[in-house]
């Protein structure tokens, strides 16, 4: 069955927050609109609810590392909603810290990607996903590792070139 790719506006945000766990505790109205959910089916749920089987584990291994660490993130992402569809987004996933500097929720804001960003992290996805299948998150992190050093970068100088 063909499932349809949504879109949003350039000057639209889909916004949400979880907890230390990774669950929604808030979502905006075009979170709730894209993923096709009403907001009681995404709240306490985990936010891994949108993941699409078409993206690489080492992005959202890199996130959870960069994110416990008290770092910020960037990064291509591709979900799915609940009816099947699909839609990118280039997300900008931040922690939140109280008074003592402790973690205590992350907060998540996409935007929609640029075209020229899709047309090169979408291929090097299914190469990383490839590598995944083969010889597990190891060979795709070795993968990316590989890229990044090819290109003397970093992951964030490489993520926010695209």
């Amino acid at each position: 069955m063909e499932h349809n790719e949504l879109t949003f506006g350039q000057e639209e945000f889909i916004v949400s927050k979880t907890d230390l766990k990774g669950k929604i505790t808030y979502c905006n109205d075009l979170f709730i609109k894209i993923s096709g959910y009403p907001e009681v089916e995404l709240i306490d749920q985990p936010h891994n609810i949108l993941r699409h089987s078409d993206m690489p584990a080492v992005v959202f291994k890199l996130l959870w590392e960069r994110l416990r660490a008290g770092n910020e993130i960037f990064a291509y992402v591709k979900n799915k909603t609940k009816h099947g569809n699909f839609y990118w987004v280039f997300a900008h996933v931040t922690p939140s810290f109280d008074t003592n500097h402790k973690i205590i929720n992350y907060h998540s804001v996409r935007r929609k990607p640029k075209d020229s960003a899709l047309a090169i992290i979408k291929p090097f996805y299914v190469s990383l996903l490839q590598k995944e299948k083969t010889g597990g998150i190891k060979a795709s992190e070795e993968a990316l590792m590989e890229l990044l050093e090819s290109k003397g970068v970093s992951y964030d100088e490489f993520i926010l070139s695209l």
